[in-house]
């Protein structure tokens, strides 16, 4: 099955560039090493990106330009459930 949200037809997945760079915080539902490789799979192919990984707390840190929706559609690329905390 294709995608065909709104960031994946502007950009084949990622989104577009929307100005200043943002920290954010998201829950990722992540129970092992496997998922948070996930994780850096689907965030890797974003080019303006920088992220931490607590795997532990289950949580993900991202710097962005990009929209809080376009990077909660990417992480959910992984089938994993994923909350939008808030901004750092």
């Amino acid at each position: 099955m294709r995608c065909v949200c709104a960031c994946c037809r502007r950009g084949g997945g990622g989104g577009q560039v929307r100005g200043e760079m943002s920290k954010h915080e998201f829950f990722v539902d992540m129970t092992c090493e496997g998922c948070s490789n996930a994780v850096t799979r689907v965030l890797n192919k974003l080019e303006d990106v920088q992220f931490d990984i607590d795997l532990p707390n289950k949580k993900v840190f991202i710097e962005s330009s990009r929209s809080v929706e376009d990077l909660t559609h990417v992480l959910k690329k992984t089938g994993k459930e994923v909350q939008y905390i808030g901004k750092k």
